[in-house]
């Protein structure tokens, strides 16, 4: 049974928490911008959890690696509430490939920023299809920061913020890579998604 704590005019049971959304295509440095805040988290002494979901094991079974290669040590999860469990009393929590985890992600994120955490989560904001990628949108919704980072069209050169899929496989999820999928940017995506 949950008790609602007492709450006075002069304290709140709240901590001073965020949540931090980094968003984008594929290729566009959602991962890279995830591990340079999070190093810099680290440099300033503050403890630090990286969790990503153990589904992902495309360059590493542990490890949150970006497509440059970087890299940071991270814990896989099944579940978004594994996160809850596993932060312990770290000031920054870490997130990667967020579009993998069920709704509860949300709830997750809502209740380490209520406990004073920094929650910095990155995640494709759109699916193959251009469209919302859940739950993308509700952790959008209720950050304090979004930072939606592009790509590179790989078809013009402008700036991408669409994963276009190379095979014709209707599958939601897919996990795969540059043999797998490629920027795009508007144009180009619903040019060739035809």
């Amino acid at each position: 049974m949950f008790i609602e704590p007492a709450i006075n005019r002069n304290s709140s049971p709240y901590q001073k928490g965020q949540i931090e959304v980094i968003c984008g295509s594929m290729f566009s440095g959602k991962t890279e911008e995830l591990i340079r805040r999070l190093n810099r988290a680290r440099i300033a002494r503050q403890k630090v959890e990286i969790f990503k979901p153990s589904v992902d094991k495309r360059y590493h079974e542990e490890n949150v690696v970006s497509h440059n290669e970087n890299y940071i040590r991270s814990t896989p999860v099944n579940f978004a509430d594994d996160i809850l469990l596993l932060s312990g009393n770290c000031d920054v929590v870490g997130i990667d490939e967020v579009q993998f985890f069920d709704e509860q992600i949300v709830a997750v994120s809502q209740k380490l920023a209520i406990q004073g955490k920094r929650v910095i989560l990155a995640g494709l904001d759109m699916d193959f299809e251009g469209n919302p990628f859940e739950p993308m949108p509700k952790l959008m919704a209720i950050a304090e920061y979004v930072t939606k980072v592009h790509a590179i069209c790989m078809k013009c050169g402008d700036l991408a913020a669409f994963s276009f899929r190379l095979s014709d496989s209707k599958q939601k999820v897919m996990l795969g890579e540059k043999n797998s999928y490629e920027a795009r940017c508007r144009k180009c995506f619903y040019e060739d998604k035809r």
